[in-house]
């Protein structure tokens, strides 16, 4: 059995339903667990003229920026027939197959906008159209950058991330995490962090601050730092699960030891 994280304590802040396959991949090499979700996943109700109007096939390319936009849009506006798929990270990719999509496009290395526009059927889209099936908000750079490069991009926001507000039974949890051995919170974007910080507040969880922080990548590590994280970052290549295993696993063994409250 792979015990190459017994003795860690991970403060999962994912909403649940999409927390589930990490923390079994946190548990089975040993790791503890703690269930801190940090935004909670609504659909979006669109009227019927949105929908003939964001419909997959009117379009030459439809990407797909998440398992969420997955779920929520093939019930909403239905799957591609005619156009091409991407897809931003193989989480995505493998929740269009399970659909039965075909996937043509998923970035070789990472899972965030840079690397889709780094694939070559995304290098010169001028005249292509383009439907980016997404949540509401968010960052803007993908769109951005395929409209700079001349394509005809479309967006259909099918969902939207809400903060909930934790039960005190969830607090209590988050308070017994601190004890002996190592804890570190892993966090999937700037967004979730925000909500980390604000709903765990430094008065009383000011040690929380001070542990180690998993982020998927250099901007969310930069948002960290930004907002005064003192606690060692430990950077993944993306928020793909292996990805953040594998960061874990590569970690200095004594990152993150506090004493016990």
């Amino acid at each position: 059995m792979n015990r190459s994280l017994a003795g860690l304590t991970v403060v999962v802040t994912r909403p649940v339903r999409q927390a589930l396959h990490f923390t079994r991949m946190l548990r089975d090499r040993g790791a503890a667990t703690v269930s801190f979700p940090m935004l909670e996943i609504e659909p979006v109700t669109l009227d019927a003229a949105a929908c003939r109007a964001l419909a997959p096939d009117a379009y030459d390319w439809v990407i797909y920026t998440s398992a969420n936009a997955v779920e929520f849009s093939l019930s909403l506006l239905g799957r591609p027939a005619r156009a091409q798929v991407a897809a931003i990270g193989r989480a995505t990719a493998r929740a269009l197959a399970a659909a039965g999509v075909e996937v043509r496009v998923v970035p070789g290395s990472g899972a965030d906008s840079e690397g889709l526009l780094a694939c070559p059927e995304f290098v010169e889209p001028r005249g292509q159209r383009i439907l980016i099936v997404k949540g509401v908000g968010g960052r803007d750079a993908l769109r951005s950058g395929l409209a700079s490069r001349g394509a005809l991009v479309g967006t259909a926001e099918v969902y939207r991330r809400t903060r909930p507000e934790p039960s005190a039974e969830t607090l209590g949890e988050l308070d017994r995490a601190r004890g002996p051995g190592t804890v570190v919170v892993a966090v999937t974007s700037v967004e979730v962090l925000d909500s980390l910080l604000a709903n765990a507040p430094a008065t009383r969880f000011g040690w929380l601050r001070d542990v180690p922080l998993l982020v998927p990548g250099e901007r969310v590590a930069a948002a960290a730092r930004e907002r005064e994280w003192r606690g060692p970052l430990v950077v993944a290549r993306s928020a793909e699960d292996d990805a953040m295993i594998e960061a874990l696993e590569s970690r200095s063994p004594d990152a993150g030891r506090i004493a016990p409250a």
